[in-house]
């Protein structure tokens, strides 16, 4: 009877902490969802707990072309970095590819610059707008990175966007047409050295003239071997993570991003 008792309460224990953590996961990481434009639109998001009562970084992640929300969120996990800012990684629609799938059969971001019509846009205007209702969001601390695809809309954020964010992190990508359009804006740019698909002649153009807009040092200094923060005027530095890589994104630069984005805050 004894041993009965003993087992019974075990397995309620053992119940109660899985339901207990449970509980938790889905109070910290969940999906979010909008209807914008008739579409259904969907969102992961790392809400820590202090959200409602303290005013808190809020980082959008983009996932590259063919990529999920879920997966920008295990390769970046900036939660784990910074547990007190909000993290939100958004899941693109089926999209036409500016450099693969043109048939637009995966997932990914509408790169044009019309802001009326841009479904991405109008996206992102409407997370921004539900997370600063429901939230204690620190107006002074909105940053966007993005990979690939992602990256591209994160620099049309910044060309579109711009007065909402303190900081940029654009990786594995190029702005394009964008450069023109871009204000000084403190922005960290990751690069691959044997990028096959973004081509680094391409992504060296966009951080040459990211380093002329924000009026940088023409040397910069070396913080590690792949980084290098080159000094903007008015603070609008530019830090440069050059790694030996191609396409992909290396975790090793989660940490780099993350402080980056901690040093700056909107003026």
């Amino acid at each position: 009877m004894k041993q009965h008792l003993v087992l019974k309460l075990s397995t309620s224990l053992i119940l109660w902490f899985v339901a207990t953590t449970i509980g938790f996961a889905q109070e910290t990481l969940k999906t979010m969802e909008w209807t914008v434009d008739g579409q259904t639109r969907k969102a992961l998001v790392y809400i820590p707990a202090t959200a409602s009562s303290k005013a808190s970084p809020l980082i959008f992640a983009f996932h590259g072309h063919g990529g999920t929300s879920l997966n920008m969120y295990k390769t970046h996990r900036f939660d784990q970095l910074w547990p007190e800012a909000i993290l939100v990684c958004p899941q693109g629609l089926n999209t036409p590819g500016m450099l693969t799938d043109p048939e637009g059969k995966k997932s990914g971001w509408v790169m044009n610059d019309q802001t009326n019509n841009n479904r991405d846009l109008q996206f992102f205007d409407a997370m921004l707008s539900t997370l600063k209702k429901t939230y204690r969001i620190d107006d002074t601390r909105i940053y966007a990175t993005g990979h690939s695809n992602g990256g591209g809309f994160t620099y049309l954020l910044w060309a579109t966007r711009a007065d909402e964010f303190a900081a940029f992190a654009p990786t594995a990508t190029a702005a394009g047409k964008l450069i023109s359009k871009l204000t000084p804006k403190p922005a960290l740019h990751l690069m691959g050295e044997n990028d096959p698909l973004v081509k680094p002649f391409m992504q060296k153009m966009t951080y040459n003239a990211i380093l002329k807009i924000n009026g940088c040092a023409t040397e910069g200094v070396k913080i590690d071997s792949n980084l290098t923060k080159y000094e903007g005027k008015n603070g609008n530095d530019v830090a440069l993570y050059i790694h030996s890589g191609g396409h992909g994104y290396p975790q090793s630069a989660n940490p780099a991003i993350v402080n980056f984005f901690r040093n700056y805050v909107k003026k």
